[in-house]
């Protein structure tokens, strides 16, 4: 834990004080999102302090030119950028003549933001002396409509507390924005058109390179003791990319002035015409009403928790940690659209260019697959289909792979790779692998074969072909081994014989012949055309199968376990306990060459193995691996807590189940890693929702039937879940004395308990 002051609370964020220190982290806390589009929390208002500046779109990007030190063939040409998208929450606000700024205010009391997860708004109030005497009461509420995805609205309050006010307010759209996180500084907008209205005003640009179009609008009303009293702007000033209104009122002391500000984006991804789409949704928005907007937005949000809410009886920290995380994930992602997927930032930062990672397919599906309707999850796995072809074109173009082979990009907008560490781009196969897994995970779950005759198995035959041409047989090992590879602990580069990647690997080959002679028997239309056109023929299948059957894993006997990877003993075998805690988190302190040599595992990789496949390893197995590996681990991955704390709630090991997971439930809102103030780490947070089901809740699916193996830390009196299985939605309650399962609807669902089979009904209770 690096920072303390988020305020402990079941349904809110809150934030009490006023500490320039805390800014950056609090932008990234408070965040908000629609599934469309994002914002860190930055004041409306001036700030001349420093601040981390962010709004964002979804599927909005820039091809960022890639830049290295030493270009290597095969480097991709761009990385990707999630862009600072033009700011409509901007409000410059003078109250007597000056500027409205806390950073030169002589006094800020009272400061106190409250991000509302159950209703879905952000609210910040404080009190203010300007340096001219006048003392003022601010409070401003912001949310992102989720039934109006392009609109967000703002009512920006002032009360004048000791003498009556001047307060002029200054509204903008601008488009004149950059990124913090940008290669070679460039502009990534190209302002088009600049449109002014009574009390609103258009401002439309486009990506260069890209040539993604963007209208940004806003609307404002000016309000005294809450009625609209009709004013309009007393100056319009413009450039080509910016539009500012100017709004002058007076205020008596005691009494309200305020702005209501409605604002967002139209995007060509959705509209022909960004203008007159951007005209619509204020017309609709203005006609909602700001009352009426805020209802259907707690609405929306009580549907969605309805669903995804997990609730933790006598932890408030817990719970506020993993409802943090819940709605940190449907901020990021509703499943709306197939084009989208989820940013390991979503729409908080833009480390990590706001790109799709496997993060997606090894953690966030089951997550919305279990609180969502299954076309969700289908949609994720339908933009890995849609991008089939550059996955082909990837293999064959940066690393000579033919035959339809394909390699996922490791980070990706459109399918082509777009990242530019070699170690990570052309190394980090073991990608390839969690896309396959997703299709079986996402079968073993719904029940949905349908969609590997449809589109899965040519996504299944081009990874196969991938990993086929990918191994190389070693003659003084008699078997088939996969060299120069980086696993999902980053700190181990170009090593050979990851046993994750080799494991994987194997499974993927069986796991697509598989599917092959099922489609065979079941799909026969489907399997003549998914044949003829990738070309496969059965000795093609058969030349797999001899890499599959014969794979190396490296293991110790004299330790029984299996080897991360070949020459892990020979490192320095120092525990992470006798490491000095001044020492971390390593990855800032270390030179990389020091990382890379030391046996300090960033996230989990042979556990992460033991994760996916769980029934092909006996539970000592587990034990003796997972007790070798978590004491060289330093969880400075985000990946990696989550499938301890599952993995050791496995293993009975409660006290460490629980800490694991209140790592993972709050590491943003701890700042662990101490990097909060980049961005959240939205991808990990599928985890931890996966460390309650799964961990403590012990739940799997096996042989089409789901199977619970309930625990509960003593830290916590109990604590409930739903999954909607196979349109069943069923709701699981446990406690220290009884687990209570309960259906909805009138058909009973068939579960395993403890290894027992029971009919869950309206409820079942074990004890």
């Amino acid at each position: 834990m690096n920072q303390d002051y988020i305020k402990p609370d079941n349904w809110s964020i809150i934030e009490e004080g006023f500490d320039a220190e805390r800014v950056k982290s609090s932008e990234s806390l408070f965040s908000i999102g629609n599934g469309a589009m994002g914002q860190r929390a930055n004041f409306e208002e001036k700030y001349s302090a420093e601040t981390f500046q962010g709004s964002y779109i979804a599927g909005i990007y820039y091809p960022d030119k890639t830049k290295v030190g030493w270009w290597k063939n095969g480097y991709p040409k761009y990385f990707a950028k999630v862009l600072n998208a033009p700011n409509w929450i901007g409000i410059d606000i003078e109250i007597n003549e000056e500027n409205l700024d806390l950073n030169t205010c002589t006094e800020v009391r009272n400061f106190r933001r409250e991000l509302n997860m159950k209703e879905g708004w952000y609210n910040r109030s404080f009190e203010a002396t300007l340096k001219n005497g006048t003392e003022i009461a601010v409070n401003v509420r912001r949310f992102l409509s989720l039934d109006l995805d392009e609109a967000g609205i703002i009512k920006y309050e002032i009360t004048p507390l000791n003498k009556d006010a001047k307060i002029v307010y200054k509204p903008y759209v601008d488009a004149g924005v950059t990124n913090e996180d940008a290669n070679w500084d460039e502009k990534f907008w190209e302002p088009l058109e600049v449109k002014k209205g009574t009390n609103e005003a258009f401002v439309t640009a486009q990506t260069f390179k890209t040539h993604f179009k963007v209208t940004t609008f806003m609307h404002n009303t000016i309000l005294a003791n809450g009625e609209n009293i009709h004013v309009s702007p007393s100056t319009i000033d413009s450039t080509t990319d910016k539009v500012q209104y100017t709004y002058g009122t007076i205020i008596a002391k005691g009494q309200t002035s305020a702005i209501q500000k409605i604002g967002g984006y139209t995007v060509s991804l959705n509209h022909e015409n960004t203008l007159a789409g951007a005209e619509k949704v204020i017309k609709s928005a203005v006609n909602s009403g700001y009352d009426a907007l805020l209802q259907n937005q707690i609405d929306a949000w009580a549907k969605i928790w309805e669903m995804s809410d997990i609730t933790i009886d006598g932890d408030v920290k817990a719970q506020q940690g993993i409802r943090f995380n819940i709605f940190q994930l449907n901020q990021t992602y509703l499943g709306k659209d197939s084009r989208l997927n989820i940013g390991p930032k979503g729409f908080t930062g833009e480390k990590y260019g706001g790109s799709t990672y496997w993060d997606t397919e090894a953690y966030c599906i089951p997550f919305y697959m279990a609180t969502k309707d299954q076309q969700v999850a289908r949609n994720l796995l339908t933009y890995r289909f849609n991008q089939l072809d550059k996955a082909i074109e990837n293999a064959k173009d940066n690393l000579g792979f033919k035959n339809g082979a394909a390699l996922y990009p490791m980070v990706t907008m459109n399918g082509e790779e777009c990242h530019n560490e070699w170690e990570i781009t052309h190394e980090e196969i073991h990608r390839n692998g969690a896309i396959a897994f997703a299709i079986y995970n996402y079968y073993r779950y719904t029940g949905d074969y349908s969609y590997i005759p449809e589109k899965g198995l040519e996504v299944l035959i081009g990874i196969a072909r991938f990993w086929h041409q990918r191994a190389s047989f070693s003659k003084e090992k008699n078997q088939y081994v996969i060299l120069g590879v980086t696993g999902p602990n980053e700190y181990e580069n170009n090593i050979n014989n990851n046993f994750y990647t080799n494991y994987i690997a194997k499974w993927c080959i069986d796991f697509a012949s598989e599917q092959i002679a099922k489609v065979a028997l079941e799909y026969p239309s489907d399997h003549k055309r998914i044949l003829e056109k990738v070309t496969l023929s059965a000795n093609e299948i058969q030349e797999w199968k001899k890499v599959a059957d014969n794979m190396y894993f490296p293991t110790s006997k004299e330790l029984g376990i299996y080897l991360q990877q070949d020459g892990f003993l020979d490192k320095d075998l120092v525990p992470v306990k006798d490491l000095d805690r001044s020492q971390r988190p390593i990855n800032q302190k270390w030179s990389w060459d020091r990382v890379l040599r030391s046996p300090y595992i960033k996230q989990a990789d042979v556990l992460q193995c033991f994760y996916f496949f769980e029934d092909h390893f006996s539970k000592e197995e587990l034990e003796r691996n997972f007790d070798f590996y978590e004491s060289f681990t330093v969880h400075e991955s985000s990946l990696s807590p989550c499938v301890h704390s599952i993995q050791a709630a496995v293993l009975d090991k409660m006290d460490m189940a629980y800490t694991f997971y209140l790592r993972t439930s709050r590491l943003d809102l701890d700042d662990y890693n101490k990097e909060v103030e980049e961005g959240c780490h939205i991808t990990s947070m599928a985890g931890t929702w996966m460390s309650i089901v799964e961990g403590f809740g012990g739940m799997r699916v096996k042989n089409n039937q789901l199977h619970f193996s309930p625990k509960i830390p003593k830290e916590w009196k109990g604590y409930s879940f739903k999954i909607n299985f196979r349109n069943q939605i069923l709701k699981v309650d446990v406690n220290h004395n009884e687990t209570t399962f309960t259906v909805d609807g009138d058909q009973d669902l068939t579960i395993i308990v403890n290894g027992n089979s029971e009919i869950a009904s309206k409820f079942v209770q074990i004890n």
